[in-house]
């Protein structure tokens, strides 16, 4: 068994699970409204949860390049699956958001800004991964010289409760990316889930706060090892990998590579990879009117650069083919994308290769244009 990485808890304790069950009452006493993952259409989703009842018990998830299908356990394990097809940033970066709105009145138009009533929120089952997509849009959206109002709000009431992968998909490769399955930072609680209960660590005062409402037990070395055990267990199962050495030079000294051809004959451009990406941030201003004319509202939609017109500017496309797009997104994801913000966009989640509807699987296509690059 390899050594675990260390992370940032300043102390560990053993949540019983009839205890668990008494957590949404203590966040709820505490006004967070929790969200976390739920069985939705055949999928695992995040949702707004209101008891442990509603958690995807004695379920898992199977998931190969455009393949993803649910699974019953034979165990009530809660979070027994990996990750489904929506991320928290739907939560934090609303798909649609008004920024301001515009009424016609007798004096002529009045603008105003939005006043939004921003929930507190608890994120309930924040995997390593999700994590490292947390960070990576916190650069993005409060890291530089213009702050994001709307991402700062939500996120400044945000309490991050992970829980560590105990398994992985097919589709992972977050080993690759340095990203996981161990949760290290980024989280006020981290739970590990055994038979009877969960190994809990406290990262945060917030953290703190929440776990003290609540009856722990000290940890016993044999909870300490199964825990391990079960982390474990899912860094053995990855097989996935991507090579990341040099990537970024890889991709840019490879613009022309006739691989980009082969891929855009397989690609839909239907925007799948970027709509389930929990990193991914593109987006379009829009002016919504109601039937009168009489009343605008400004809104922040999310977009994709696999969106014919999203490159629309001075008269025509920059990006006319899905060559260009396809090719745009990657080398962003993997290459530009460390220039803008100093890291890589790209997690190693795997959704991308799971909702993908022609199984296009970036690591393979990363791996192509490494070996055309060597011949």
């Amino acid at each position: 068994m390899s050594q675990e990485p260390q992370t940032e808890a300043i102390r560990s304790c053993f949540l019983s699970n009839k205890q668990f069950e008494k957590l949404f009452e203590v966040l709820y006493g505490l006004d967070y409204e929790v969200i976390g993952p739920t069985v939705d259409q055949g999928a695992i989703t995040y949702d707004r949860l209101t008891s442990v009842n509603d958690l995807p018990r004695g379920w898992t998830d199977i998931q190969e390049p455009g393949k993803y299908r649910l699974q019953e356990r034979d165990d009530d394990a809660l979070f027994g699956y990996v990750v489904g097809p929506h991320s928290w940033k739907k939560h934090l970066f609303p798909p649609v958001s008004t920024l301001s709105v515009a009424d016609r009145t007798e004096e002529g138009w009045q603008f105003s800004e939005v006043d939004e009533d921003l929930p507190k929120l608890a994120f309930l089952g924040v995997r390593a991964c999700e994590l490292a997509a947390l960070k990576i849009q916190d650069r993005v959206f409060l890291g530089g010289a213009y702050v994001d109002p709307i991402y700062q709000g939500r996120r400044a009431e945000t309490l991050v409760i992970a829980v560590n992968c105990t398994q992985a998909a097919a589709t992972c490769f977050c080993t690759s990316m340095n990203t996981g399955p161990r949760c290290q930072s980024g989280f006020d609680l981290a739970l590990t889930e055994l038979r009877d209960g969960f190994v809990v660590e406290v990262a945060t005062p917030a953290g703190e706060t929440v776990i003290e409402a609540l009856k722990t037990q000290e940890l016993s070395d044999e909870q300490l090892t199964q825990a391990s055990a079960a982390r474990q267990q899912a860094v053995d199962q990855i097989e996935r990998e991507l090579d990341t050495t040099d990537i970024h030079d890889l991709l840019m000294s490879n613009l022309e590579s006739p691989h980009w051809d082969d891929v855009a004959e397989r690609c839909l451009s239907c925007t799948n990879c970027t709509m389930v990406c929990p990193t991914c941030f593109c987006s379009s201003v829009e002016e919504v009117s109601d039937l009168t004319g009489d009343h605008v509202e400004r809104q922040r939609v999310w977009d994709s650069c696999f969106n014919m017109n999203f490159s629309y500017m001075n008269g025509g496309l920059v990006r006319n083919n899905i060559r260009n797009r396809y090719r745009q997104w990657l080398t962003h994801k993997l290459a530009s994308w460390i220039d803008q913000f100093g890291t890589s966009g790209c997690v190693g989640c795997g959704r991308c290769i799971s909702w993908c509807p022609v199984g296009i699987d970036l690591t393979q296509e990363v791996a192509a244009i490494r070996k055309d690059g060597e011949t």
